[in-house]
């Protein structure tokens, strides 16, 4: 058993960073998305942050809100 916590992933802080990108693209606060995910904003500031290690249902929900794919939050920016 590891003794020390094991790193942020960098799969974690890329979504992360897309999440928050789309978000602001769209002009939504953090609040609007958790509404439209049913998760609340405190939430989602952890899940942009990459501190909130995030289940994959949770990550679907986001992505719906977005409407977008989960996968293509798991990507690079390609703008």
């Amino acid at each position: 058993m590891p003794t020390e916590p094991r790193p942020v992933s960098p799969s974690r802080l890329l979504f992360a960073a897309r999440v928050r990108e789309e978000r602001q693209a769209r002009g939504w606060t953090q609040e609007d998305l958790g509404e439209r995910c049913d998760l609340s904003w405190n939430y989602v500031g952890q899940v942009e942050r990459g501190t909130r290690n995030i289940s994959v249902d949770n990550m679907d929900a986001i992505a719906q809100a977005l409407e977008m794919r989960l996968a293509d939050l798991l990507l690079p920016n390609p703008y």
